[in-house]
């Protein structure tokens, strides 16, 4: 194993998430169960088999490591990936590239999707993405993965298989589709972005910011630069309903012990039990 950039790794639900998220440093996630990954702030050589990525900005602790991905996809003879990111970045993304190609001397093969908020993005009979406004300094999106699953109407249930099949069988729609969201990725935001997706507290796994914890950060400030502080998740305590709550991208300025000091003083019961820090 080559270890080129840490990283932290949870499970929960069934599901892993690996990363590593520091304010103005590098950003990147993945689930390898779901086979995607967000935001390439750099890019850990074992992610490199992850072929699907979702972007939520342009800001190169959250980019840097696009070129890199690509490049090394192409040197190991792996398929070009595919990259989700804000429409709005695409041509820019697209010419960075290209400016990478001419450097490097070797083609930057991958397939750029933009992205709006409100569209759904396909990546599996079972999973679907929904794109979600989030609030910062440029463009930017969040994602939530649901798993999707067909289950018989109530109307239907006790009857017979072999009628069941014949429903079917006569063009009767005798399913519905079931969601359920499994992980929401905020990237970086204010907590309007938050506010405006409420699937965002639904989720079973939540990966969000709090750049900020000090009691004498204005949060007026931090909302401006498209970022939150814990006292905006203390006001916010009893709409999470999230399984587990990953808060990452704390500011350089703090420690990781006191990270953990002041948020073990202040969650609250309820909330400070499924709260995971990523320092």
């Amino acid at each position: 194993m080559l270890d080129n950039a840490p990283i932290l790794s949870c499970q929960h639900a069934g599901l892993t998430v690996e990363g590593y998220s520091r304010a103005a440093v590098q950003s990147y996630w993945r689930i390898p169960e779901l086979k995607i990954g967000f935001d390439l702030g750099a890019q850990p050589w074992d992610f490199m088999g992850t072929p699907t990525w979702l972007l939520t900005h342009t800001h190169l602790d959250h980019v840097a490591g696009l070129p890199v991905y690509v490049a090394r996809r192409r040197m190991m003879k792996m398929e070009p990936p595919r990259i989700y990111l804000p429409e709005e970045a695409v041509e820019d993304v697209r010419r960075l590239l290209h400016i990478f190609q001419k450097l490097d001397r070797g083609r930057m093969l991958c397939e750029l999707i933009g992205v709006a908020p409100g569209q759904e993005l396909e990546l599996s009979r079972e999973h679907v993405v929904t794109v979600f406004r989030t609030t910062h300094t440029i463009p930017s999106v969040g994602y939530v993965v649901w798993e999707r699953r067909n289950k018989l109407k109530e109307e239907y249930h006790g009857l017979p298989g072999d009628k069941i099949r014949d429903l079917r069988l006569s063009g009767v729609e005798v399913t519905h589709q079931v969601r359920t969201p499994l992980v929401c990725y905020t990237g970086d935001t204010s907590p309007a972005g938050l506010d405006g997706y409420p699937p965002a507290f639904e989720a079973k796994i939540l990966i969000t910011e709090m750049s900020f914890i000090r009691p004498n950060h204005r949060r007026e400030k931090i909302h401006k630069f498209g970022h939150m502080h814990l006292d905006d998740f203390l006001e916010r305590a009893e709409r999470f309903k999230n399984e587990l709550i990953i808060c990452a991208h704390f500011s350089t300025r703090y420690h990781p012990n006191e990270v953990r000091r002041l948020l073990e003083a202040k969650l609250p019961p309820g909330l400070k039990e499924r709260v995971r820090l990523w320092v």
